[in-house]
């Protein structure tokens, strides 16, 4: 599993639910240890949303955004904006809609291209300002 940020290219649906999971973990373990007396517990509580909320918050609001999309418990991926036109080239040359061997003078209007496969998707925020692309059927 990677650790996904905004930023990042490409990222898994199922790494996003895996962080999440193991988040939420760490918390319910904090929350549950009858080691600890009710005011370290609080304070241990507030330790931990000190030390992930800036992590957390921004993971949990782009599960709840993209969870009708696609597959998202499977495996769906959210492309970052600025990298789709690359994703889309490389998406088709990958499934074999062109031949490996594309003669050099054949030139692709790329940008037109990803334009076409972008009526398939939704726009998501995740962070502050990172646009990403998911599957929207």
């Amino acid at each position: 599993m990677s650790i996904p940020t905004p930023g990042d290219k490409v990222i898994d649906s199922r790494d996003i639910i895996a962080r999440l999971e193991a988040l939420r973990d760490e918390l319910d373990a904090i929350e549950q240890d009858e080691d600890l007396s009710d005011e370290d517990r609080k304070e241990a509580v507030a330790e931990w949303h000190d030390d992930n909320d800036d992590e957390y918050l921004p993971l949990v609001a782009l599960s709840d955004e993209c969870e009708g999309y696609g597959d998202w418990q499977y495996g769906e991926t959210l492309i970052r904006r600025e990298y789709w036109v690359e994703y889309c080239q490389q998406m088709l040359e990958d499934i074999g809609v062109l031949p490996k061997d594309l003669p050099t003078y054949i030139e692709i209007d790329w940008d037109k291209t990803a334009d076409n496969l972008e009526a398939d998707y939704a726009s998501v925020n995740f962070g502050d300002d990172d646009e990403y692309l998911i599957r929207n059927c």
